[in-house]
């Protein structure tokens, strides 16, 4: 099928997905939507158990046998995912799609040298071996890795936490893919490598022109690097829109108390930093309206007996709240 430069490379269309665990039906995405365009970088952000490592995994075609697709869809390059083998999704990654996990020990096999490594996933390039090698140590510099010829037959260990991430992302870009997903690739690193690894992600992002989607939770990595914000809720998207305008004038009661909670945006200091209140809601039983109605001050009996639908208010694509229009929430330690 052949794909009009305006199309997006990515749609995530109503996708609802549950495990099956032995307290029932665990729904651990419900109507999802998401779309990246082509040199689109689309950050999605969430507190832990929000959904954001199953939805990468769902486009990944890595589910576990637990989890099963309830509907929707998500089609690449106007391909549905949900519809292929084992095998046809194996052809896509790695070629088409390309992975940066979040710690790149695990992620590199630690008995391979890198120059192992690096060969190895060109194998389905006719390029002689040595020819391989050469692009391999071609890409390593391009990734500021100092005397790639003679690091690139060292091992994983040997190389630094934010060396390893930086080989993680050569690795991921060398097929030139046109999706990106990169899960949480700065968390290990410290503030000043992060900063350097994002540089470095943008660079060779916009030479290649692949969209990449990135999961994170650092909202100050998505200011700075992201075109796009998904902000998701135990396994709902929440707030969709340009970075920007969401960060200027966020709508959903879940996104102004997130971002709220970041530390950069706390202009005097405080003994205690300020935290939303309860828990994620049981996603074995939710409740039938809002999902964060249970820990949103402004939550009335719309809001826990109906579901809300997605409205374009402010400057955001996509809110998903009764009242999307409601004065600003604040909040406090």
């Amino acid at each position: 099928m052949s794909l009009d430069a305006s199309d997006p490379v990515l749609t995530v269309s109503g996708l609802t997905l549950s495990y099956d665990i032995p307290a029932g039906e665990l729904k651990a995405l419900r109507d999802v939507n998401l779309s990246i365009g082509k040199g689109e970088i689309v950050g999605l952000v969430g507190e832990s158990g929000s959904g954001k490592s199953t939805l990468m995994q769902a486009i990944l075609g890595l589910l576990p046998g637990a989890a099963q697709i309830r509907s929707g869809s998500i089609r690449f390059e106007g391909q549905d995912l949900t519809g292929l083998s084992a095998r046809q999704m194996r052809g896509l990654l790695g070629d088409r799609i390309s992975v940066v996990f979040q710690d790149p020990m695990t992620a590199l096999n630690p008995v391979l040298t890198i120059g192992r490594q690096m060969i190895d996933i060109q194998h389905r390039s006719k390029l002689s071996r040595r020819e391989k090698r050469a692009r391999a140590i071609e890409m390593l510099a391009r990734v500021r890795i100092p005397d790639p010829e003679s690091r690139i037959d060292r091992y994983p260990h040997e190389f630094s936490g934010g060396m390893r991430q930086r080989v993680a992302i050569a690795m991921a870009l060398m097929a030139k893919p046109a999706l990106l997903v990169a899960d949480e690739p700065t968390t290990a690193l410290d503030a000043t490598l992060e900063i350097a690894t994002i540089d470095l992600l943008r660079e060779l992002q916009s030479e290649i022109g692949c969209a990449v989607l990135f999961i994170t939770h650092h909202l100050g990595v998505v200011a700075e690097l992201c075109d796009r914000i998904d902000i998701m809720y135990a396994g709902e998207i929440v707030e969709s829109g340009a970075t920007g305008a969401v960060f200027q004038d966020p709508r959903h009661p879940y996104t102004q108390l997130l971002f709220g909670c970041d530390p950069a945006q706390i202009a005097e200091p405080m003994r205690h930093l300020p935290s939303i209140g309860g828990n994620l809601p049981d996603l074995t039983a939710p409740l039938p309206g809002c999902i964060f109605a249970s820990r949103c001050p402004r939550a009335d009996e719309t809001c826990t007996t109906g579901h809300p639908a997605d409205h374009k208010a402010g400057q955001s694509d996509l809110v998903r709240c009764h009242y999307p229009l409601a004065p600003r929430l604040e909040i406090s330690a």
